[in-house]
Protein backbone atom coordinates (compact mmCIF):
# COMPACT_ATOMS: atom_id res chain seq x y z
CA UNK A 1 0.00 0.00 0.00
CA UNK A 2 1.39 3.41 -0.96
CA UNK A 3 0.79 6.64 0.92
CA UNK A 4 0.77 10.26 -0.28
CA UNK A 5 3.86 12.44 0.07
CA UNK A 6 5.10 12.98 3.64
CA UNK A 7 2.20 11.17 5.30
CA UNK A 8 4.43 8.35 6.57
CA UNK A 9 8.08 7.94 7.57
CA UNK A 10 10.11 4.75 7.91
CA UNK A 11 13.36 5.02 9.88
CA UNK A 12 16.13 2.41 10.23
CA UNK A 13 19.17 2.64 12.54
CA UNK A 14 22.17 0.29 12.39
CA UNK A 15 24.58 -0.45 15.26
CA UNK A 16 27.68 -2.59 15.66
CA UNK A 17 27.95 -5.23 18.38
CA UNK A 18 31.22 -5.03 20.31
CA UNK A 19 32.90 -6.38 23.42
CA UNK A 20 31.68 -4.42 26.42
CA UNK A 21 35.18 -3.77 27.80
CA UNK A 22 37.55 -3.80 24.82
CA UNK A 23 35.19 -2.76 21.96
CA UNK A 24 36.46 -5.70 19.87
CA UNK A 25 34.01 -6.67 17.11
CA UNK A 26 31.62 -9.45 18.12
CA UNK A 27 29.59 -11.26 15.39
CA UNK A 28 26.82 -12.19 17.80
CA UNK A 29 23.60 -10.67 16.49
CA UNK A 30 22.12 -14.19 16.43
CA UNK A 31 22.40 -14.30 20.21
CA UNK A 32 19.67 -11.68 20.55
CA UNK A 33 17.69 -12.33 17.35
CA UNK A 34 16.14 -15.47 18.80
CA UNK A 35 12.62 -16.73 18.11
CA UNK A 36 10.88 -17.19 21.46
CA UNK A 37 8.96 -20.31 20.37
CA UNK A 38 11.71 -22.25 18.57
CA UNK A 39 14.84 -20.84 20.17
CA UNK A 40 16.36 -20.49 16.68
CA UNK A 41 17.94 -17.35 15.18
CA UNK A 42 15.58 -15.33 12.98
CA UNK A 43 15.94 -12.29 10.74
CA UNK A 44 13.32 -10.11 12.46
CA UNK A 45 11.79 -9.71 15.89
CA UNK A 46 8.82 -7.34 16.16
CA UNK A 47 8.61 -5.49 19.45
CA UNK A 48 5.63 -3.24 19.06
CA UNK A 49 6.55 -0.04 17.24
CA UNK A 50 10.21 -1.08 16.70
CA UNK A 51 11.55 -4.21 15.00
CA UNK A 52 15.00 -5.74 15.41
CA UNK A 53 16.59 -7.12 12.22
CA UNK A 54 19.77 -8.76 11.00
CA UNK A 55 22.07 -7.24 8.42
CA UNK A 56 24.66 -8.55 5.96
CA UNK A 57 27.23 -9.07 8.71
CA UNK A 58 26.68 -10.85 12.01
CA UNK A 59 28.18 -8.00 14.05
CA UNK A 60 25.57 -5.43 12.95
CA UNK A 61 21.96 -5.21 14.10
CA UNK A 62 19.26 -2.92 12.77
CA UNK A 63 16.40 -1.24 14.61
CA UNK A 64 13.55 -0.01 12.44
CA UNK A 65 10.05 1.35 12.76
CA UNK A 66 7.80 -1.70 12.43
CA UNK A 67 5.36 0.27 10.29
CA UNK A 68 5.86 3.69 8.70
CA UNK A 69 4.84 6.36 11.20
CA UNK A 70 2.71 9.40 10.52
CA UNK A 71 4.50 11.50 13.13
CA UNK A 72 8.23 11.48 13.93
CA UNK A 73 7.68 12.85 17.44
CA UNK A 74 8.40 10.14 19.99
CA UNK A 75 10.36 7.98 17.55
CA UNK A 76 13.75 8.78 19.10
CA UNK A 77 12.44 7.72 22.53
CA UNK A 78 11.22 4.41 21.07
CA UNK A 79 14.62 3.73 19.53
CA UNK A 80 16.39 4.71 22.76
CA UNK A 81 14.20 2.25 24.70
CA UNK A 82 15.14 -0.58 22.31
CA UNK A 83 18.84 0.32 22.48
CA UNK A 84 18.66 -0.11 26.25
CA UNK A 85 16.83 -3.43 25.89
CA UNK A 86 19.36 -4.74 23.37
CA UNK A 87 22.23 -3.72 25.61
CA UNK A 88 20.57 -5.52 28.51
CA UNK A 89 20.30 -8.70 26.44
CA UNK A 90 23.87 -8.38 25.14
CA UNK A 91 25.33 -7.75 28.60
CA UNK A 92 25.37 -11.45 29.68
CA UNK A 93 27.51 -12.10 26.59
CA UNK A 94 29.89 -9.30 27.57
CA UNK A 95 28.75 -7.14 24.66
CA UNK A 96 27.07 -3.83 23.90
CA UNK A 97 26.08 -1.62 20.95
CA UNK A 98 28.51 0.91 19.47
CA UNK A 99 27.35 4.05 17.63
CA UNK A 100 28.95 5.99 14.73
CA UNK A 101 29.22 4.86 11.13
CA UNK A 102 32.51 2.95 11.36
CA UNK A 103 34.27 1.03 14.09
CA UNK A 104 37.55 2.93 14.63
CA UNK A 105 39.77 -0.15 15.00
CA UNK A 106 38.08 -2.92 13.01
CA UNK A 107 40.07 -4.75 10.35
CA UNK A 108 38.30 -6.14 7.28
CA UNK A 109 39.37 -9.70 8.12
CA UNK A 110 37.22 -9.54 11.26
CA UNK A 111 34.02 -9.52 9.18
CA UNK A 112 31.59 -12.44 9.53
CA UNK A 113 28.47 -12.77 7.39
CA UNK A 114 25.02 -13.56 8.78
CA UNK A 115 24.61 -17.32 8.28
CA UNK A 116 20.91 -17.85 8.98
CA UNK A 117 17.78 -16.64 7.08
CA UNK A 118 18.52 -15.30 3.57
CA UNK A 119 22.20 -16.15 3.86
CA UNK A 120 22.20 -17.38 0.25
CA UNK A 121 21.70 -13.79 -0.91
CA UNK A 122 24.50 -12.53 1.34
CA UNK A 123 26.77 -15.32 0.11
CA UNK A 124 26.09 -14.28 -3.48
CA UNK A 125 27.11 -10.68 -2.73
CA UNK A 126 30.21 -11.96 -0.95
CA UNK A 127 31.15 -14.15 -3.92
CA UNK A 128 30.89 -11.22 -6.33
CA UNK A 129 32.27 -8.36 -4.23
CA UNK A 130 34.16 -9.89 -1.26
CA UNK A 131 32.23 -8.37 1.63
CA UNK A 132 35.25 -8.20 3.93
CA UNK A 133 35.91 -4.65 2.69
CA UNK A 134 35.13 -1.75 5.02
CA UNK A 135 32.34 -0.55 2.76
CA UNK A 136 30.49 -3.83 3.21
CA UNK A 137 31.36 -4.93 6.73
CA UNK A 138 32.22 -1.77 8.67
CA UNK A 139 29.43 0.69 8.04
CA UNK A 140 26.42 1.73 10.08
CA UNK A 141 23.88 4.12 8.63
CA UNK A 142 20.43 5.65 9.01
CA UNK A 143 17.88 4.94 6.27
CA UNK A 144 14.86 7.19 5.81
CA UNK A 145 11.94 5.87 3.76
CA UNK A 146 9.44 8.38 2.35
CA UNK A 147 6.27 7.46 0.42
CA UNK A 148 4.84 8.56 -2.88
CA UNK A 149 1.56 7.88 -4.64
CA UNK A 150 2.04 7.33 -8.37
CA UNK A 151 4.44 8.75 -10.95
CA UNK A 152 3.65 12.42 -10.40
CA UNK A 153 4.50 12.28 -6.69
CA UNK A 154 7.52 10.06 -7.38
CA UNK A 155 8.85 12.62 -9.85
CA UNK A 156 8.53 15.48 -7.37
CA UNK A 157 10.04 13.56 -4.46
CA UNK A 158 12.90 12.06 -6.49
CA UNK A 159 13.85 15.48 -7.86
CA UNK A 160 13.96 16.99 -4.36
CA UNK A 161 15.93 14.10 -2.88
CA UNK A 162 18.55 14.24 -5.66
CA UNK A 163 19.29 17.88 -4.80
CA UNK A 164 19.66 17.19 -1.08
CA UNK A 165 21.77 14.02 -1.25
CA UNK A 166 25.12 15.72 -1.99
CA UNK A 167 25.02 17.77 1.22
CA UNK A 168 24.01 14.97 3.60
CA UNK A 169 27.62 14.10 4.56
CA UNK A 170 27.98 17.72 5.67
CA UNK A 171 25.14 17.17 8.12
CA UNK A 172 25.78 13.61 9.27
CA UNK A 173 29.42 12.54 8.76
CA UNK A 174 30.53 10.41 11.73
CA UNK A 175 33.32 8.19 10.39
CA UNK A 176 36.67 10.05 10.49
CA UNK A 177 38.73 7.04 11.65
CA UNK A 178 39.71 3.85 9.86
CA UNK A 179 41.83 1.05 11.36
CA UNK A 180 43.02 3.33 14.15
CA UNK A 181 44.03 6.25 11.95
CA UNK A 182 42.55 9.69 11.45
CA UNK A 183 42.36 9.71 7.66
CA UNK A 184 41.69 13.44 7.24
CA UNK A 185 38.34 12.56 5.65
CA UNK A 186 35.24 12.97 7.85
CA UNK A 187 33.08 10.42 6.05
CA UNK A 188 35.10 7.30 5.36
CA UNK A 189 31.92 5.21 5.26
CA UNK A 190 30.69 7.03 2.17
CA UNK A 191 34.17 7.10 0.65
CA UNK A 192 33.96 3.31 0.61
CA UNK A 193 30.27 3.29 -0.31
CA UNK A 194 30.89 5.14 -3.55
CA UNK A 195 33.33 2.45 -4.79
CA UNK A 196 31.85 -0.66 -3.14
CA UNK A 197 30.41 -2.11 -6.30
CA UNK A 198 32.87 -0.68 -8.82
CA UNK A 199 33.20 -4.18 -10.27
CA UNK A 200 29.62 -3.76 -11.55
CA UNK A 201 29.27 0.03 -11.90
CA UNK A 202 25.58 -0.02 -12.86
CA UNK A 203 24.68 -0.93 -9.28
CA UNK A 204 25.75 2.36 -7.74
CA UNK A 205 26.42 4.73 -10.62
CA UNK A 206 27.75 8.02 -9.25
CA UNK A 207 25.77 7.52 -6.00
CA UNK A 208 23.53 10.43 -7.01
CA UNK A 209 20.63 8.89 -8.96
CA UNK A 210 20.04 9.74 -12.58
CA UNK A 211 17.37 12.36 -13.40
CA UNK A 212 14.48 9.95 -13.99
CA UNK A 213 10.97 10.76 -12.82
CA UNK A 214 8.69 7.85 -13.73
CA UNK A 215 8.63 4.13 -12.99
CA UNK A 216 9.11 3.20 -16.64
CA UNK A 217 12.13 5.49 -17.05
CA UNK A 218 13.61 4.24 -13.77
CA UNK A 219 13.34 0.67 -15.02
CA UNK A 220 14.95 1.52 -18.34
CA UNK A 221 17.75 3.76 -17.05
CA UNK A 222 18.59 2.11 -13.72
CA UNK A 223 17.10 -1.37 -13.26
CA UNK A 224 17.76 -2.81 -16.74
CA UNK A 225 21.53 -2.07 -16.71
CA UNK A 226 21.78 -3.54 -13.19
CA UNK A 227 20.10 -6.74 -14.36
CA UNK A 228 22.40 -6.95 -17.37
CA UNK A 229 25.58 -6.55 -15.28
CA UNK A 230 24.42 -8.96 -12.57
CA UNK A 231 23.39 -11.76 -14.93
CA UNK A 232 26.83 -13.27 -15.71
CA UNK A 233 27.73 -13.28 -11.99
CA UNK A 234 24.42 -14.53 -10.63
CA UNK A 235 23.29 -17.52 -12.72
CA UNK A 236 20.75 -18.56 -10.07
CA UNK A 237 19.04 -15.16 -10.24
CA UNK A 238 19.19 -14.56 -6.48
CA UNK A 239 20.03 -10.86 -6.71
CA UNK A 240 17.13 -8.73 -7.90
CA UNK A 241 17.85 -5.33 -9.44
CA UNK A 242 15.41 -3.64 -7.06
CA UNK A 243 17.43 -4.81 -4.05
CA UNK A 244 20.89 -4.57 -5.64
CA UNK A 245 20.46 -0.89 -6.56
CA UNK A 246 23.03 0.87 -4.36
CA UNK A 247 22.52 4.53 -5.18
CA UNK A 248 22.31 7.05 -2.36
CA UNK A 249 18.53 6.96 -2.71
CA UNK A 250 16.71 3.97 -4.16
CA UNK A 251 13.18 3.72 -5.51
CA UNK A 252 11.05 0.92 -4.08
CA UNK A 253 8.07 0.81 -6.43
CA UNK A 254 6.88 -2.41 -4.78
CA UNK A 255 6.04 -0.43 -1.66
CA UNK A 256 5.70 3.07 -3.08
CA UNK A 257 8.64 4.70 -1.34
CA UNK A 258 12.14 6.10 -1.79
CA UNK A 259 14.84 5.03 0.66
CA UNK A 260 17.56 7.60 1.47
CA UNK A 261 20.80 5.87 2.46
CA UNK A 262 23.52 8.53 2.82
CA UNK A 263 23.18 9.41 6.51
CA UNK A 264 25.97 8.16 8.79
CA UNK A 265 24.48 7.00 12.07
CA UNK A 266 25.08 9.42 14.94
CA UNK A 267 25.93 9.04 18.61
CA UNK A 268 22.36 8.43 19.82
CA UNK A 269 18.79 8.20 18.49
CA UNK A 270 18.02 11.78 19.51
CA UNK A 271 20.78 13.00 17.19
CA UNK A 272 19.61 10.77 14.35
CA UNK A 273 16.01 11.98 14.61
CA UNK A 274 17.12 15.62 14.79
CA UNK A 275 18.83 15.09 11.42
CA UNK A 276 15.91 13.11 9.96
CA UNK A 277 13.45 15.87 10.91
CA UNK A 278 15.71 18.49 9.34
CA UNK A 279 15.90 16.47 6.13
CA UNK A 280 12.13 15.96 5.97
CA UNK A 281 11.46 19.67 6.54
CA UNK A 282 13.82 20.63 3.72
CA UNK A 283 12.34 18.07 1.32
CA UNK A 284 8.84 19.39 2.02
CA UNK A 285 10.05 22.88 1.14
CA UNK A 286 11.61 21.65 -2.10
CA UNK A 287 8.51 19.69 -3.13
CA UNK A 288 6.47 22.85 -2.50
CA UNK A 289 8.79 24.67 -4.98
CA UNK A 290 9.41 27.41 -2.42
CA UNK A 291 12.74 28.52 -3.87
CA UNK A 292 13.14 26.52 -7.10
CA UNK A 293 10.42 25.31 -9.44
CA UNK A 294 9.97 21.66 -10.33
CA UNK A 295 11.23 21.98 -13.90
CA UNK A 296 14.52 23.47 -12.67
CA UNK A 297 14.87 20.79 -10.00
CA UNK A 298 14.30 17.98 -12.48
CA UNK A 299 16.71 19.44 -15.03
CA UNK A 300 19.81 19.09 -12.82
CA UNK A 301 22.16 16.42 -14.25
CA UNK A 302 24.19 13.93 -12.22
CA UNK A 303 27.67 15.40 -12.67
CA UNK A 304 27.44 18.68 -10.67
CA UNK A 305 25.61 16.89 -7.86
CA UNK A 306 28.18 14.09 -7.81
CA UNK A 307 30.97 16.68 -7.64
CA UNK A 308 29.35 18.30 -4.61
CA UNK A 309 28.79 14.91 -3.01
CA UNK A 310 32.47 14.03 -3.38
CA UNK A 311 33.44 17.37 -1.83
CA UNK A 312 31.16 16.79 1.15
CA UNK A 313 32.42 13.23 1.65
CA UNK A 314 35.98 14.57 1.73
CA UNK A 315 35.35 17.76 3.74
CA UNK A 316 31.84 17.42 5.24
CA UNK A 317 30.64 20.70 6.77
CA UNK A 318 33.81 22.52 5.62
CA UNK A 319 33.07 21.88 1.92
CA UNK A 320 32.43 24.97 -0.19
CA UNK A 321 29.03 24.96 -1.88
CA UNK A 322 29.45 26.88 -5.12
CA UNK A 323 26.61 25.47 -7.24
CA UNK A 324 24.05 28.22 -7.81
CA UNK A 325 21.14 25.84 -8.47
CA UNK A 326 21.75 23.92 -5.23
CA UNK A 327 22.10 27.16 -3.31
CA UNK A 328 18.80 28.34 -4.81
CA UNK A 329 17.13 25.06 -3.87
CA UNK A 330 18.33 25.36 -0.26
CA UNK A 331 17.13 28.97 -0.03
CA UNK A 332 20.70 30.24 0.19
CA UNK A 333 21.08 32.13 -3.10
CA UNK A 334 22.39 35.21 -1.29
CA UNK A 335 25.30 33.31 0.29
CA UNK A 336 28.48 33.63 -1.75
CA UNK A 337 30.42 30.33 -1.93
CA UNK A 338 29.49 29.40 1.65
CA UNK A 339 30.58 26.36 3.58
CA UNK A 340 28.13 23.49 3.80
CA UNK A 341 27.87 24.21 7.53
CA UNK A 342 26.68 27.74 6.77
CA UNK A 343 24.08 26.36 4.36
CA UNK A 344 22.72 23.88 6.90
CA UNK A 345 22.71 26.54 9.62
CA UNK A 346 20.58 28.74 7.36
CA UNK A 347 18.21 25.87 6.58
CA UNK A 348 17.81 24.91 10.25
CA UNK A 349 17.18 28.51 11.32
CA UNK A 350 14.60 29.06 8.58
CA UNK A 351 12.68 25.79 8.91
CA UNK A 352 12.90 25.29 12.70
CA UNK A 353 12.50 21.50 12.26
CA UNK A 354 12.52 20.72 16.00
CA UNK A 355 9.83 23.12 17.20
CA UNK A 356 8.09 20.39 19.25
CA UNK A 357 11.04 18.02 19.70
CA UNK A 358 12.33 16.50 22.95
CA UNK A 359 15.16 18.26 24.77
CA UNK A 360 17.75 15.67 23.65
CA UNK A 361 17.00 16.37 19.98
CA UNK A 362 17.39 20.11 20.57
CA UNK A 363 20.74 19.47 22.27
CA UNK A 364 21.86 17.36 19.33
CA UNK A 365 20.89 20.08 16.87
CA UNK A 366 22.73 22.66 18.95
CA UNK A 367 25.83 20.45 19.04
CA UNK A 368 25.83 20.52 15.24
CA UNK A 369 25.18 24.26 15.04
CA UNK A 370 27.98 25.06 17.53
CA UNK A 371 30.55 22.38 16.71
CA UNK A 372 29.72 20.85 13.33
CA UNK A 373 29.35 17.20 12.39
CA UNK A 374 29.91 14.36 14.82
CA UNK A 375 33.04 13.54 12.81
CA UNK A 376 34.41 17.00 13.58
CA UNK A 377 33.54 16.59 17.27
CA UNK A 378 35.24 13.18 17.41
CA UNK A 379 38.41 14.60 15.86
CA UNK A 380 38.36 17.54 18.31
CA UNK A 381 38.25 15.11 21.24
CA UNK A 382 41.37 13.22 20.11
CA UNK A 383 45.08 13.98 19.84
CA UNK A 384 46.49 14.41 16.35
CA UNK A 385 47.83 10.85 16.34
CA UNK A 386 45.54 8.88 18.63
CA UNK A 387 46.64 5.59 20.16
CA UNK A 388 44.35 2.56 20.40
CA UNK A 389 43.91 3.47 24.07
CA UNK A 390 42.80 6.99 23.11
CA UNK A 391 40.26 5.59 20.67
CA UNK A 392 39.00 2.99 23.09
CA UNK A 393 38.43 5.62 25.79
CA UNK A 394 36.56 7.95 23.46
CA UNK A 395 34.40 5.25 21.88
CA UNK A 396 33.53 3.79 25.29
CA UNK A 397 32.29 7.28 26.13
CA UNK A 398 30.26 7.31 22.90
CA UNK A 399 28.82 3.87 23.74
CA UNK A 400 27.78 5.19 27.17
CA UNK A 401 26.16 8.18 25.46
CA UNK A 402 24.22 5.87 23.16
CA UNK A 403 22.86 3.99 26.18
CA UNK A 404 21.81 7.28 27.80
CA UNK A 405 20.58 8.85 24.52
CA UNK A 406 22.81 11.87 25.11
CA UNK A 407 24.35 14.00 22.32
CA UNK A 408 28.15 14.19 22.23
CA UNK A 409 30.07 17.42 22.73
CA UNK A 410 33.89 17.23 23.09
Amino acid sequence: MSFPLFTRHGVELEYMIVDRATLAVRPWSDRVLIDVASGAPVSDIERGDITWSNELTAHVIELKTTDPVADLDGVSASFAREVRELNARLAPHGCRLLPTAMHPLMRPDEARLWTHDNNDIYAAFDRIFDCRGHGWSNLQSVHLNLPFGGDAEFGRLHAAIRLVLPLLPALAASSPIQEGRLTGRPDNRLAHYRVNSAKLPALCGRVIPEPVYSQSDYKRVIFDPIRAQLAPHDPEGLLLAEFSNSRGAIARFDRGSIEIRLLDIQECPAADLAIVKTLVALLKELVAETHLDLAAQQAVPVEPLARLFDACVDRADAAIIDDSVVLDAFGCADLVAPTAHAVWRRVIARLDPLSDAPVAEHLAQQAYLDHGTLARRIVAALPAEPTPADLQALYLRLADGLEANVPFVP
